[in-house]
């Protein structure tokens, strides 16, 4: 099932959302985090899950084999189509990240950029059961995500009965939005992999954090 409300928030911040990069504070880590996921992909057929406007695609895609980015929303996978990728190694697609199954290719990696804060805690082995049984046996699973810092995050302003938190968005449409967005502790993060793969390996930035697992060899 859909969060609409998420949906409908990122369809409509589609043209402004890069400007989240902008901050400066966290400039130090973004450079850290576009060298990684550079470096993690190399020759990986890689399936990205919510690339939104591609600002990460053109990392995944420097090194890799190929790359297909999907989002379930097409306003965002329209900006991502327009950056730049010299080695024509990147196509697009509207998918769900709850029903892969509908997508084709074959892929042996894949990515998460700033997915999983949004995925309520309550569906996250339902997600991560079904993006594994789309990759081949063995792949590497890599996401990035946000930590929580004082000052530079937005606030959370509820919790909800299932442990998930929120924060209030406000658009510059005048709209605003209550969005899921968890911040998940390293055991959290580690129990999560270990429920769906081997070989965890988590990294805490500053303002982000980094996880690899691999799929298991035999499902």
């Amino acid at each position: 099932m859909r969060n609409t409300e998420l949906t409908q928030y990122y369809e409509r911040r589609a043209a402004a959302y890069e400007q989240v990069y902008a901050k400066p504070e966290r400039q130090a880590d973004l450079r850290r985090l576009q060298t990684w996921v550079a470096a993690t992909f190399h020759n990986c057929d890689v399936l990205e899950i919510a690339a939104g406007t591609g600002y990460w695609t053109q990392f995944v895609a420097q090194n890799a084999g190929a790359v297909l980015a999907t989002d379930y929303n097409l306003a965002p996978l329209h900006i991502a189509a327009r950056h730049n990728y010299p080695r024509k190694n990147v196509r697009f697609g509207v998918a769900d990240a709850f029903a892969l199954d509908t997508i084709s290719g074959t892929f042996n990696a894949s990515f998460a950029g700033f997915w999983w804060s949004h995925i309520p805690r309550e569906d996250l082995d339902r997600f991560l059961a079904g993006l594994c049984a789309r990759l081949l046996p063995g792949s590497l699973v890599a996401v990035i995500d946000n930590r929580y810092v004082v000052g530079s995050s937005q606030p959370i302003q509820h919790i909800d009965s299932a442990g998930n938190t929120y924060q209030l968005r406000r658009l510059s449409d005048g709209t605003e939005h209550q969005i899921l967005k968890n911040f998940p502790t390293t055991d959290q993060l580690q129990d999560a992999a270990d429920r769906h793969g081997t070989n965890c390996q988590l990294t805490a930035l500053d303002y982000y954090w980094t996880m690899t697992f691999y799929t298991h060899d035999q499902t």
